[in-house]
């Protein structure tokens, strides 16, 4: 079956395929726990059974909150041919969001990944009865394990009614809902269709050269519309899928496992820069100068084919003795490093594709499943700093008035669940969804984000500002660990700084200082003159204030894909705002 309308017919093309042996893989202790694929469709199947004979409908709503595991892609497609509709949450909601969610969905069930996560959400799961374990036990409920066995034993009672359920179900029925993670309110829940998905794995299917021997490393959450999209296109060929429940062993898995290809947000590769230059930064004498010459080498790459011979010359030697460690540290075999979710600094992509590290930046949005646009691999097919052509079937068409994206496409949502009024403004009464996005066109062909049209502020002057860009800049300083530009309807721009202290240590003691404060702001400082000689005056920073602080997404700081939620970190620093503007000039 070499095209898909619904994503359940993955089941049937995985049939007609190789058997894999390591089709979805996970790690307990030291050792790697793998399912083939024909024992992965045999589980499906038993599991369906077991949801079917608890009397579960077609339409019924089943939450899971779980990190990545191969128990997770089961629950999704048992309940895909089921009929159900799955409703995922990120395993570090809110208790406040875990409850308006499965509350609006009208859930049925709640599947938790482990006891942890049974513990800490189960008594907010108040009229629901049917909660279960995908691993694990608490309080004697059925996990995964257990309702396989179950569900083998009902084979003979449920095979051909779940045959009946799977070929009613239609392209255009309700596949999933997924809360998106605003920045305040209340989450909206994106429906998306079998047909919606399956259209983007279609159109990305071959974005990249896959071969049936390909790994790939998973540890964004599967409950993103990112990562379950990106793994169906796995799904679609067949290639072993090694599940990260922990970000913090990203390093360490990949250097085992040597993955071929993963996908990510910009600042899990910007973290990845971070330990780069951090480890270069330790090097003495010669060894220094050298990885210091390689670095400003690779960050003035131009892209494949565009480079003089000289330029690829050094590139090669620097190859050789310097870009082949950094292979090596994320596993030494990657070829493609995906990006989405935010935009992306230039520097990286051109330092990691000098290094032979192909990174393709993307974009799109949870209610277009997700893919919109991506950079594709080989000579003309990229641009830095853009997030590459339109996939096939998609309508881009860029807003006169106010340079807003607006997209049509198979990959639309239907729409906001329960939420009409919410669906109307998304959509408009042509069918193009406004994005909140502004971009332009490169060369006619790649389409470029400059920024987010509800970010960009204004000064009291009356001169808009893009914070996204500016705060790129900011971060690229080592001393710098988040940040976010304020100044709307100010006189002038500013920022709040999260510093990076263990590099400020780090740089302390290599160079015998005491790491005092006055030290910190100077190297800040130093920095932020940098940013402004790049600035037009408008847009130039002043009165920048560093916060001894830690942003996340338990901390409510961060949406679960690491962006700022701006209005909650401007009420959280209200006082250091107020003591920035309210100084004389």
């Amino acid at each position: 079956m070499e095209n898909i309308s619904r994503i359940l017919d993955l089941l049937e093309r995985l049939k007609s395929l190789p058997d894999n042996p390591t089709f979805l893989n996970k790690k307990r202790g030291n050792e790697w726990i793998s399912i083939s694929t024909s024992d992965f469709l045999k589980k499906v199947n038993a599991l369906s059974f077991y949801l079917l004979d608890a009397g579960f409908k077609q339409g019924d709503k089943i939450s899971v909150i779980s990190s990545n595991k191969p128990e997770w892609m089961m629950l999704d497609f048992a309940c895909q041919q089921a009929g159900l509709v799955l409703v995922p949450l990120f395993p570090s909601v809110s208790a406040k969001d875990f409850s308006f969610i499965i509350g609006h969905a009208e859930s049925k069930a709640v599947f938790f990944g482990d006891p942890k996560l049974y513990e800490k959400y189960a008594p907010l799961c108040k009229g629901i009865e049917h909660l279960y374990l995908l691993e694990g036990n608490a309080e004697g409920r059925e996990n995964a394990e257990s309702m396989i066995k179950k569900g083998e034993l009902l084979k003979e009672k449920y095979s051909s009614n779940l045959e009946k359920i799977k070929n009613s179900i239609k392209a255009d029925d309700l596949m999933c809902i997924l809360y998106t993670s605003g920045t305040s309110g209340d989450p909206k829940g994106v429906m998306l269709s079998q047909g919606n998905v399956a259209s983007n794995v279609m159109a990305c299917r071959w974005i990249v050269p896959f071969r049936p021997e390909w790994k790939a490393l998973s540890f964004l959450p599967l409950n993103h519309v990112y990562e379950h999209t990106v793994n169906m296109v796995y799904f679609y060929h067949n290639i072993s899928i090694y599940y990260l429940e922990h970000l913090e062993a990203i390093g360490e898995t990949a250097r085992e496992i040597k993955p071929d290809l993963f996908v990510a947000v910009p600042r899990i590769f910007e973290r990845v820069y971070e330990r780069i230059v951090q480890a270069g930064d330790k090097l003495t004498g010669f060894k220094k100068k050298l990885f210091l010459a390689a670095l400003n080498h690779a960050e003035k790459y131009r892209g494949l084919g565009e480079n003089t011979l000289f330029y690829e010359l050094k590139r090669k030697l620097f190859d050789v003795l310097i870009y082949s460690k950094w292979r090596a540290a994320i596993g030494g075999n990657v070829k493609y490093l995906i990006s989405g979710g935010a935009a992306l600094n230039p520097k990286l992509e051109r330092a990691f594709s000098c290094a032979g590290i192909t990174i393709l930046q993307g974009y799109g949005l949870t209610e277009t499943s997700p893919i919109i646009s991506v950079n594709l691999p080989g000579k003309g097919n990229t641009k830095f700093g853009a997030v590459g052509p339109v996939i096939e079937g998609c309508q881009i068409k860029i807003s006169p008035e106010d340079g807003e994206i607006l997209m049509k496409g198979p990959g639309l949502m239907k729409g906001y669940y329960k939420n009409e009024i919410a669906t109307r403004e998304a959509i408009d009464s042509e069918g193009w969804l406004h994005t909140g996005d502004v971009g332009e066109w490169v060369e006619g062909k790649f389409l470029k984000i400059t920024d987010r049209k509800k970010e960009i502020f204004k000064t009291s002057a009356g001169k808009y500002i893009a914070p996204a860009a500016i705060e790129n800049k900011l971060k690229e300083c080592p001393f710098v660990e988040n940040c976010m530009v304020v100044g709307e309807y100010q006189k002038f721009a500013s920022a709040i700084i999260i510093p990076n202290m263990a590099n400020f240590k780090d740089y302390c003691a290599k160079n015998n200082l005491e790491p005092k404060e006055d030290i910190l702001n100077n190297l800040i400082q130093d920095h932020i003159k940098k940013v402004n000689q790049s600035l037009a005056d408008f847009e130039k920073l002043k009165r920048c204030r560093v916060v001894h602080d830690t942003w996340g997404i338990d901390s409510g700081e961060l949406t679960p894909k690491l962006s700022l939620k701006r209005r909650v970190i401007k009420e959280k620093y209200k006082k250091v705002l107020e003591e920035i503007y309210q100084q004389q000039d």
